[in-house]
């Protein structure tokens, strides 16, 4: 099951919302892994949820941080951002980016084209920003071939 079908309470102190996500809590921002939820259950039909093995595909953000850093330092400042999204930003690196699962054992989704991964998808908040990009095409026309697409970005 997705971890966004996994409910419970916020292990993070002293945050300890009582509805967060197996993916993140609404009530402090942080990310979550499901297995730390406090008295986790299906969102769905309200059951304990069953621990079950399954291999997935991770980026490892920790081995991207330095440059990330040097991009943020760089584009925050060039690209205004908000006190808020700088803070929120810096805070999600001063704590450590861990890996990020990208895959999900689903149904309907994006198929990942490897065959020991061929039961699974692309986790959306992966794949969608490729499509907003690659939606400028069909906005832009004839004009994306001028790379006018950088302008509209």
């Amino acid at each position: 099951m997705a971890d966004r079908f996994i409910g419970g309470q916020c292990h993070h102190k002293p945050c300890t919302f009582p509805d967060a996500r197996g993916d993140q809590c609404d009530g402090c921002g942080k990310l979550i892994d499901a297995l730390d939820l406090i008295n986790p259950k299906c969102k769905l039909c309200g059951a304990k949820p069953e621990l079950r093995k399954s291999k997935h595909i991770f980026i490892d953000l920790a081995k991207v941080t330095p440059e990330l850093k040097e991009w943020i330092d760089v584009q925050s400042v060039k690209g205004k951002w908000s006190d808020n999204a700088k803070q929120f930003t810096d805070n999600l690196l001063k704590d450590g980016l861990h890996g990020r699962c990208i895959s999900r054992d689903l149904k309907w989704g994006t198929a990942i084209p490897k065959k020991e991964f061929k039961d699974k998808v692309f986790y959306v908040w992966f794949d969608a920003p490729i499509g907003y990009i690659s939606i400028t095409g069909n906005y832009l026309g004839e004009d994306l071939k001028n790379n006018d697409w950088k302008k509209w970005w």
